[in-house]
């Protein structure tokens, strides 16, 4: 692992998404009578919170970090499509896009785990930061990727605050 010891304790935050593809009337199937493994959404949502907090044991490289927050957003795109975004934040010496990555994506695996008795043609897709904040290289947002629309008009499925996430909590 690299040594931070040396770099200031600063505000880190970050979020990244990955995107569920379902075959055609697929997804609104799923939305509106869940997955033959029970609430596809809620399940995935806390697998996401649950990777986050444990992103050092999935990632070997990573310093394990006391998470201040970590929302999980899932979002019906169009017809087809889910989106899964994941924020973490904590006040630390190195950054939270694993963390935020590794939420989205388990959350995104795990609604394909939940669903792929219906059909193995579901994709995930896009996993990929959207935007990271704190530290010596401050704010970036990723500027070429097409984003959901984030309006009241947008189909929300699910969000809910985590609150406060401690590894191994």
């Amino acid at each position: 692992m690299v040594d931070v010891g040396a770099k200031p304790v600063t505000e880190r935050r970050a979020t990244a998404r990955a995107l569920v593809v379902f075959p055609a009337r697929l997804l609104a199937h799923v939305l509106s009578h869940g997955g033959p493994k029970g609430p596809v959404i809620e399940v995935a949502r806390v697998a996401g919170l649950q990777a986050a907090k444990r992103t050092a044991e999935w990632i070997p490289m990573c310093h394990t970090l006391a998470l201040d927050e970590v929302t999980l957003d899932v979002r019906r795109v169009n017809a087809r499509t889910l989106e899964v975004r994941c924020s973490a934040a904590c006040h630390g010496r190195t950054g939270v896009e694993m963390e935020a990555l590794v939420g989205a994506s388990a959350c995104a695996l795990v609604i394909y785990d939940m669903t792929k008795a219906l059909s193995h043609e579901i994709s995930i897709e896009r996993v990929e930061l959207l935007s990271k904040s704190g530290g010596r290289s401050g704010l970036w947002e990723r500027s070429d990727a097409p984003v959901a629309p984030r309006s009241k008009a947008s189909a929300r499925v699910s969000r809910r605050r985590a609150g406060s996430a401690r590894p191994g909590l």
